[in-house]
Formats: structure tokens, sequence, C-alpha cells
């Protein structure tokens, strides 16, 4: 049996993990605490008191600071209760933000930092930077695709997402509707997928965060004009886990119309689960997340999807399903994390 290794897993602090609406990085950071946990080991969890975890919890602060997002203040907060006691663990795994990671060159336990966002512009110059003040926390990918603005950073493993797929049950049939799910942003596109739904004069249901400002106006120029039913779409705002779920299953096909470098892209791997394809973009790390012909189709252009959308009714649901089984297993994911740690750990 592998040595039982004592892991701190960083929490950004900002939602709950898991969390119950919005919330990616969350899913995922909830799934790897209990995976690991499961697999033997030590694991604290450093995130908000209205988590709910299997490993041992730490909490700064009793609910997730939300209406504070991206103040520093309270960021710094958060990541200070585990970087403080660093000593009492044997690896520091870090998912919250950059100020994080550089943080993690202060103490002496191996910390690996997993990007969650793109690398490009100014994120791109931020990691660099990093890279110099803190060289020796390892940085993990969670798409080789994500690395290519920055090759040459401290990148210690590529560790793509997975699902727990016992909450995302298939269902080997198709309604007649399509899907976008994604915060409301010009980069995730979801008046794209309106234009998609017009064109092919189909319904189409939309859901996903539209909280700040900018998802705000975006939404009231872009996306509200065309809701109604006189073509058919309908915003549902954000939903629940089961809710997305029960779309997810009942749709003809989820449109995944982004024109930005995604660094994975959660979503696509949630409709495939369910048993519905995926027709996507090709940008970020689409070309490793769907396979094409066989869980979805990949267009070099958002106006070809409307043709695509019967070449993706053929695609079979199960096979789908088997799909994001074979790649985007819980236990696929909990392995690569542990590679990684057992290799900082003995560099």
């Amino acid at each position: 049996m592998s040595e039982r290794l004592r892991i701190a897993i960083l929490a950004p602090p900002w939602f709950a993990v898991p969390p119950t609406g919005y919330g990616g990085i969350e899913w995922v950071v909830s799934l790897l605490a209990d995976g690991l946990v499961d697999a033997g080991h030590d694991v604290t969890l450093f995130a908000s008191g209205d988590s709910r975890t299997r490993a041992k919890l730490s909490a700064f602060f009793d609910r997730a600071p939300t209406e504070h997002i991206g103040r520093t203040f309270w960021e710094l907060q958060h990541v200070l209760s585990c970087y403080s006691r660093h000593d009492e663990f044997d690896v520091i795994n870090d998912h919250s933000g950059p100020p994080s990671a550089t943080i993690g060159g202060a103490v002496p336990t191996p910390v690996v930092h997993t990007v969650h966002g793109p690398l490009t512009d100014e994120p791109g110059e931020l990691y660099e930077a990093i890279g110099k003040v803190s060289p020796e926390v390892g940085l993990i990918s969670i798409s080789l695709n994500q690395r290519r603005p920055k090759p040459n950073l401290n990148w210690v493993a590529n560790c793509p997402n997975a699902l727990d797929l016992s909450v995302y049950p298939c269902k080997p049939h198709r309604g007649d509707y399509l899907l976008f799910v994604g915060r409301m942003s010009p980069d995730k596109g979801a008046h794209r997928a309106v234009a998609v739904a017009i064109d092919a004069g189909l319904p189409l249901k939309l859901c996903g965060k539209c909280r700040e400002p900018k998802e705000i106006e975006y939404f009231s120029e872009f996306v509200e004009p065309h809701l109604g039913p006189a073509y058919g779409i309908e915003f549902l705002g954000e939903v629940s886990h089961g809710h997305k779920v029960e779309l997810m299953q009942d749709a003809r096909v989820t449109l995944f119309p982004i024109e930005w470098e995604e660094p994975f892209g959660l979503v696509m791997i949630e409709s495939m689960a369910c048993g519905t394809p995926v027709i996507a973009t090709r940008w970020g790390a689409v070309p490793e997340v769907i396979e094409q012909g066989r869980s979805g189709l990949i267009v070099d252009d958002y106006r070809l999807m409307t043709m695509a959308i019967e070449e993706a009714d053929r695609l079979e649901p199960l096979e789908c399903r088997r799909y994001v089984e074979e790649r985007f297993a819980p236990e696929r994911m909990v392995g690569d994390y542990l590679r990684a740690y057992r290799d900082v750990i003995g560099a």
C-alpha cells in the first residue's frame, strides 16, 4: 500500500464546497478532496464553513463571503489560515487565485497550484512574474492547451477535471430543444447560441450566472431582447444541480459556442455524461474534451452549428456516457493528483 499522505486542499473562499449554484472549481475541489479521503489519505480542506466534505474542514469564514468576491483582504485571510499551518502537511494543493500561488513560495512545505483560468494576456504575465518570485511552486494545468501561451512555467503535471458520475445519470433519449449552460459573457457566447437557435428554428433554454454588472449589461443588450414565445427562447437563470441535470438529460444537444481560450469546459463533460452530445467551437481545450464524432461535434465557426445538429442526432447517448466514464472518472483525476503530489514531495 502507498504511503498515507497528509494533504491540504486550499479552495477559493468565495463559494461553498461543493457550490449550491455557480462554481465549477468548487465542484472539482469537492470531488478531489473526497476522492483523496476515499483513497486513504489524511486530507484537510480549507474552505468556508458552509462546505460539506469527507475531509477535515478548516474554515476561516463561517459562510462563503460571496459578496466580497475579488477583494484581497478577504482572500488573504482565508489563504493565510492554510499556509500558517504548513508544517502539518506533506503537500499543499492550492486551487485559489494567483496571490495564493505567490505566498506558496514562502513556506518550506511543497506547494502545487492548480491553474483554473486562462493564461492569455494579463493572467499569463502575472503567472510569469509569480514564477520569478516563487519558482519552487509547481503548477498543475487542467488541459495541455491551457499551457500554450506560457509553456515554460514550472509545470509539474496535467490533471484534467472529472465528474462525480453518480450525480449525472444518463438518460438515453433526446428532447426537442437546444441547451446553453454558462455565465452571461461574450466569451461563453449565449448570444451565439441564440443566433443558432433562431437560424435552426428550434427552441432554446439558457441557464447560467448573471450577477455581476458586466454580465447583466451583456445579458440585457444581447440576450434578453430575443427571449419569449416568438423565438421559443427561455432564460432560466442559475439553476440547481438537479434541475441542470434534468435539462441536460432532456435536451436535443448542448451548444458550447465559445470564442476564448477555455481552460477546460466542465459543462461539456456534464452534458456528455447525461447522454447528450455537445456541439462546440474549436477554441481552448475543446479538442481535448470532446472526441469528434463520438461524444460530440467540433466546428470551426458557430455559424456551422445549425448544420451539425442533425449529425449530432446520430450520436448514441450511451456512447457519450461511456466516453466520459473512460476519460473523466474521479479515480483517474485523483490518481493524476497523487502522482503530482508524490513527484513534488520526492523532488
